[in-house]
């Protein structure tokens, strides 16, 4: 029994997949900060972007 607790403490298979999870839920929660602080701003920008390319093609 012992045997198995030391090798189940050395085993660092599941680490990276848990280093990842957490890494993107910080992502998450910076671009929900950002979207929330700038929402307005990204709002005007995204149509003044949509009505130059729907001027230029047409």
């Amino acid at each position: 029994m012992l045997q198995f607790i030391k090798s189940l403490s050395r085993d660092e298979r599941g680490v990276s997949a848990l280093e990842y999870a957490v890494l993107a839920g910080i992502i998450v929660v910076a671009v929900v900060g950002v979207g929330t602080v700038f929402s307005p701003n990204l709002q005007a920008i995204f149509t003044n972007l949509t009505t130059k390319v729907t001027n230029a093609a047409g």
